[in-house]
């Protein structure tokens, strides 16, 4: 983002306005800690901020400091709508494409001539923004947010609630500061959250050691279905329906899952692939070491994308279809999953 553009948005947050801040769909901890930190920025300047996220997110989130506040587009249309309508600027964090909102909440978006500012780490975004700032070199959209805000000249805005959003945010989009994206950078702004009031130790206890019986017992399973392939170097995960709610399936309750099956000695490629019966899908998410590009995978057959590394995608046929889909495709990839 160039200086410019940055005077052009601190003039427009220079007096009071109607802001809405709006994460992705099925919002994780980069995307709810981030416009959360965002809302309590904009907050101190008396800005009239509101986070809208698409649908629900996992319990382990929900005690994020103004979390009380957040509107769920999905059973809270009217209001959402109202809010949506009346904006002056709606800043979309965490994604760059509007379908990434959900098909009904990315168009009452598009429809808004107001002021759209993108804050965001994925590849190929789009350009429905009036003002974007996009990074795939950065390890999660909250730092760029504490980026945004020092670009702004004031990280002195950062208290404890916005600094302990941006902590979840970096801790769990770095797999607590492990993923290769994290830099030196990284743990110097880590280190700033910390002074500004981010209690370390409490942030990690509240999203990592708040396991159910039923969340373990499916972990369980999981691991019981991992599969390998030594020759390609990949290992995979299946999870049905039948399963899930044989084990009272929580949204989030399989977050991480498919890290370990990357941790298996040798593997450099994990999916696991989740059958939803509610939205007819099966959600599938990617894992790779080094340069093996899951992104491009997921794009290329599975609808889906990311980053090098992490990626998402779906698939609309049957849990068996998926998975004999994916076993045919991966013998094209055997040079690049043999290199990396």
């Amino acid at each position: 983002m160039i200086k410019a553009q940055i005077s052009d948005i601190k003039s427009l947050l220079s007096s009071p306005k109607s802001i809405v801040i709006v994460p992705h769909k099925n919002p994780d901890g980069d995307a709810m800690g981030s416009t959360l930190a965002l809302y309590h920025y904009l907050k101190r300047y008396n800005h009239n901020a509101t986070v809208i996220a698409p649908n629900d997110y996992p319990d382990f989130l929900k005690w994020l400091p103004g979390d009380d506040s957040v509107l769920k587009y999905d059973s809270q249309k009217e209001e959402s709508d109202a809010l949506l309508e009346q904006a002056e600027i709606i800043f979309t964090l965490d994604f760059n494409a509007l379908h990434r909102a959900g098909e009904q909440l990315g168009n009452t978006i598009k429809a808004n001539n107001c002021t759209k500012i993108m804050i965001d780490h994925h590849q190929e975004p789009d350009t429905y923004a009036n003002y974007t700032y996009s990074d795939v070199t950065m390890s999660s959209t909250c730092e760029m947010v504490y980026n945004f805000i020092e670009m702004l000249d004031d990280t002195n805005k950062i208290n404890a609630s916005t600094a302990t959003c941006l902590y979840v945010g970096i801790m769990t989009d770095t797999g607590s500061f492990r993923f290769p994206a994290t830099t030196s950078r990284t743990h110097q702004i880590i280190g700033d959250l910390i002074d500004r009031g981010a209690d370390n130790s409490q942030i990690h206890n509240k999203v990592y050691d708040t396991n159910s019986f039923s969340r373990l017992q499916l972990l369980g399973r999981a691991l019981q279905n991992l599969k390998v392939i030594p020759e390609l170097r990949t290992a995979y995960i299946t999870l049905s329906q039948a399963e899930l709610d044989k084990f009272n399936f929580k949204k989030g309750d399989t977050e991480g899952f498919v890290n370990y099956a990357l941790s298996v000695k040798g593997i450099i490629f994990a999916t696991i692939f989740i059958e939803n019966h509610q939205d007819d899908i099966i959600k599938i998410s990617l894992r790779s070491k080094g340069t093996f590009s899951v992104n491009e995978f997921s794009r290329a057959h599975f609808n889906g994308g990311g980053h090098t590394n992490a990626a998402g995608g779906r698939s609309e046929s049957d849990l068996q279809s998926t998975i004999d889909k994916f076993i045919s495709i991966l013998p094209n990839y055997k040079n690049e999953l043999s290199q990396t």
